[in-house]
């Protein structure tokens, strides 16, 4: 699980961390990297980018997170590649899709999905982890099923042909039974652990 602290203040942050929770998402770059340097002393924390990444913030996201999930383009692959640090690890990134084909929802198109995951798949500094996506949701309700057994299906043809992949991140406050039962293993939380 990872959990959703945009909006949240280090302090609240810090007693999740001494509770034991030690992977944070994030969806805005400045408050983000704020949060980021502030709590350095803690070593084992694991810091995800989920939010729409723009090509002129790519390199802040390449130097500071553990994660980036939602690559929709090549020229943000490129950037985070390139401006991946030498003395870090590869960063672990998912390709973002967009399931709903929603004009307002970020992602790869369903039908692009296979050319992008074959160009992250060969850069260096780049750990291609597998695929994030945001189902539609109308009133609180799931509108269709059908794009999570989508989601589930491209999953697998995708850990068939690339041996790194191994995450399907799907699933928020208010679908996670239907990302669970779509074998989804990286749900992100954030308004049922901060009730808001």
């Amino acid at each position: 699980m990872v959990t959703v602290t945009k909006n949240q203040n280090i302090n609240i942050i810090e007693q999740s961390i001494l509770l034991g929770i030690k992977e944070f998402g994030e969806n805005y770059i400045q408050e983000s990297i704020f949060k980021i340097q502030k709590l350095k002393k803690y070593k084992n924390i694991i810091w995800h980018f989920i939010g729409k990444l723009q090509s002129n913030k790519t390199k802040l996201v390449a130097q500071n997170f553990d994660w980036c999930q939602t690559i929709d383009r090549e020229k943000i692959a490129v950037l985070l590649n390139q401006y991946r640090p030498t003395h870090l690890l590869p960063i672990n990134v998912l390709m973002q899709i967009n399931i709903s084909k929603q004009t307002k929802k970020n992602g790869v198109n369903i039908n692009k999905y296979e050319k992008l995951a074959k160009i992250i798949s060969v850069m260096p500094n780049l750990n291609f982890r597998g695929i994030m996506a945001m189902p539609e949701i109308k009133k609180n309700i799931i509108n269709n099923d059908a794009q999570y057994i989508k989601l589930k299906i491209i999953f697998s043809q995708l850990r068939r042909k690339y041996p790194s992949v191994d995450t399907l991140s799907l699933g928020t406050s208010v679908d996670i039974k239907q990302s669970l039962i779509a074998d989804s293993n990286m749900i992100r939380i954030g308004r049922k652990i901060f009730n808001k």
